[in-house]
């Protein structure tokens, strides 16, 4: 049973629900899997738990 996991920024429930869907149908048909096969795990991460480049995301100026 494969385990996808999205591991980024927080996403609304109807973002997950699209995401969900779009990648058990990728992974079943790259793999002739079945969707009951497929598990999709979101992992969400505020901006102030990351650091890119040695700076924390929420640190980052916006362009």
């Amino acid at each position: 049973m494969p385990t996808i996991t999205y591991d980024g920024p927080a996403l609304s429930i109807e973002n997950k629900r699209m995401a969900a869907r779009e990648i058990t149908d990728i992974i079943c048909r790259a793999a002739n899997l079945q969707p009951s096969d497929i598990v999709v795990v979101f992992k969400e991460n505020a901006p102030e738990n990351v650091a890119v480049a040695g700076k924390l995301i929420a640190d980052r100026k916006k362009v």
